[in-house]
């Protein structure tokens, strides 16, 4: 009579956290900074149809890095979360802090239940109004949320973007342009190559607008951007 296979809970959890670092690590890079008038999300995306950072609410934006098709339904999910709950009480109680710990809750239950952990990191980011902080929080595959200030990153060489920033001022009195160029020096300096504007996606929330803050930027006024 064969032995039942037993493996512990301790190696189990290791296991699935190896797994889902290595399937993090294959995505590409994205980085959020506050700077003078909102925060800025910069993703290193190749692709025109398959958006890494997408509008979640009014004055909310979510990022997300790793295996697509499972960030792509927990964004899917966070906006109908939102939508909801801003329906059903007012658009002032939907919160980047109230959905990140939705994401949290959810992407941890898979992690500690689930044979497979999500393969995903992500970046859900709120502008303040009027002297309200900006908010930034990282959920990681674990679901353990973590909030960030002046700059966060996520996805592959994550640990060689922080180490890139604690060297430079990550001020959030920087203009747009330069909180740009510095995002941009920095996933160059990740990827070995000079990054061309079409190959990022690029989103702003812009702090001084009224009701709907996100807004994408096109590769024209990046360019413009990188030139100032």
């Amino acid at each position: 009579m064969a032995l039942p296979y037993y493996v512990s809970p301790e190696q189990m959890m290791a296991d699935k956290a190896e797994y889902a670092k290595k399937g993090i690590a294959k995505g590409r890079s994205i980085v959020a900074m506050e700077h003078a008038d909102g925060i800025l999300l910069v993703a290193d995306n190749p692709s025109a149809s398959l958006h890494k950072i997408s509008e979640m609410y009014d004055r909310i934006a979510f990022a997300g890095a790793g295996k697509y098709n499972e960030y792509e339904i927990l964004r899917k999910a966070g906006i109908r979360h939102a939508d909801l709950k801003g329906y059903m009480y007012s658009r002032e109680d939907v919160t980047a802090k109230s959905l990140a710990n939705a994401y949290s809750q959810t992407i941890g239950s898979i992690f500690s239940t689930d044979p497979k952990p999500l393969e995903v990191e992500i970046l859900v980011v709120e502008v303040g109004e009027g002297e309200k902080p900006n908010e930034i929080y990282r959920i990681s595959y674990d679901g353990s949320i973590i909030d960030e200030r002046g700059v966060a990153v996520v996805g592959g060489k994550s640990e060689n973007l922080l180490t890139f920033f604690k060297g430079r001022s990550t001020a959030s009195s920087m203009s747009l342009a330069d909180a740009f160029k510095l995002s941009v020096e920095a996933l160059d300096s990740v990827t070995n190559q000079k990054l061309a504007p079409e190959g990022l996606e690029v989103a702003v929330l812009e702090r001084g607008r009224q009701g709907r803050t996100f807004r994408r930027i096109p590769s024209s006024e990046l360019r413009t951007l990188l030139s100032s």
